[in-house]
């Protein structure tokens, strides 16, 4: 089936060119002006803007174990609703991707149900527990996008050196939670003014920054591919930063809510609550600098829903996390891009290219011959974040009720529309 997107302006990397972009046999086939339209589907853009679909390389599906939080089917269709064709989904689920038959519990789902590509995380360690017994490398490699104990940092030096060594003989990504549960000490929110003022307990900024900084020094050592997830400090961006002039093989992400909030934005509602928290302005102010020179890689979404009930019990008693494919790029593209504080070009690269660069997704360029993975984005579409007209099975967001520019009109895999709005 052949497609044709007239009118668009396309995304080239570095700008958008008004043009027409024909799709056939399930890659792009021609882009120019003027085509014909002789093709079985032909829309027009009426002047939107064309990208490579977006990547998210931090979600969690799931599935299988808990899927009353979310399903694959669900989660999927939410991403093709966002313009997403590829998402890279984290392991905690149960039973653990630390086995070959862990991991294909949940490639059986993904298979029957998933509505784009998925890319399953194995753990690092058995059991997922961040200590102990380090699963088999060697029998996952083909299975697994990566190795991650999400949800946990791996405690001990030794363990992660191992892993490394491992991974680097292998080829494969080590993706981060860098937590270090002794200075944890009961904390839920970051322990910053807001903790101080509401007398709740606080994480403090260096049980993320230290192991990031022991991770660091051990990926220059053992020269493993590490992506760090979701960072949230000053001290974070700054270590990154320093190890990657350096030479170290480190990148790097950050998610939608810690560019745009922090501690002082908290309201006493389980939907501000997520791992690692709402830091202070000062850490806001030094992501949004790692983004600008690069520090920063990549925007992950860290979508991670929980049921009402879950998230139903404030600051203190809600489960950690929040849903945020449905809203992620309009959040940016409000807050970020609007104001002028980056390009849209740098954030189609943050969302879209460089996940799939990193990750080794395939895709990511608007030319001849490369598969046909597509959003097409109204950028003057304006609405309000309601989460009763989401399709993930989530509710939970800090962004609740927030007016907000930008839409996905259409998603195209594979040469195939996944996804258009009526």
């Amino acid at each position: 089936m052949s497609i044709l997107i007239k009118n668009a302006f396309v995304y080239t990397g570095d700008d958008f060119i008004k043009n027409d972009v024909l799709i056939d046999g399930g890659s792009i086939a021609a882009i120019g002006g003027f085509f014909s339209n002789n093709a079985d589907i032909i829309i027009d853009a009426q002047d939107k803007y064309l990208i490579p679909a977006f990547a998210d390389v931090h979600v969690h599906l799931r599935e299988p174990g808990f899927s009353y939080k979310e399903t694959i089917k669900a989660g999927t269709a939410a991403a093709a609703k966002a313009g997403y064709t590829a998402v890279c989904t984290m392991p905690n689920v149960n039973p653990v991707p630390d086995s070959v038959e862990g991991i294909n519990s949940q490639l059986d789902i993904i298979n029957r149900d998933a509505k784009i590509n998925v890319y399953p995380f194995a753990s690092i360690t058995k059991g997922r527990k961040g200590a102990g017994e380090l699963v088999d490398f060697e029998s996952l490699k083909n299975l697994a996008v990566g190795f991650s104990d999400d949800g946990c940092g791996v405690q001990g030096e030794s363990d992660m050196k191992a892993a490394m060594i491992e991974c680097a003989k292998l080829g494969k990504i080590i993706s981060a939670h860098c937590e270090v549960n002794e200075l944890l000490h009961g904390g839920y929110i970051h322990d910053g003014e807001y903790a101080k003022l509401h007398g709740h307990k606080g994480i403090c900024s260096e049980s993320e920054w230290a192991q990031i900084e022991r991770d660091c020094r051990l990926a220059e050592e053992t020269g493993c591919q590490y992506h760090v997830c979701h960072i949230s400090t000053k001290e974070s961006v700054d270590i990154i930063r320093k190890a990657k002039a350096k030479g170290v093989k480190v990148t790097c992400e950050t998610a939608p809510h810690y560019l745009t909030l922090c501690d002082m934005d908290l309201k006493e509602d389980g939907r501000f609550k997520m791992n690692p928290p709402l830091r202070s302005a000062e850490d806001r102010q030094a992501l949004v600098e790692g983004v600008l020179d690069g520090t920063i890689d990549v925007i992950a979404t860290d979508h991670a829903p929980h049921s009402i009930e879950e998230k139903s019990k404030g600051l203190a008693g809600s489960a950690m996390g929040i849903v945020g494919l449905e809203t992620a790029f309009a959040v940016l593209y409000t807050k970020l891009v609007k104001s002028g504080v980056i390009t849209l070009p740098k954030l189609i690269n943050m969302m879209s290219v460089r996940p799939r660069e990193i990750f080794s997704l395939g895709g990511g360029k608007i030319e001849v011959g490369e598969k046909a993975d597509l959003a097409l984005l109204d950028l003057n579409a304006k609405w309000t974040v309601n989460p009763d007209e989401f399709l993930t099975l989530g509710r939970a967001t800090p962004f609740e009720g927030w007016e907000l520019f930008g839409k996905n009109t259409l998603t195209v895999m594979g040469g195939e529309i996944i996804y258009e709005t009526v």
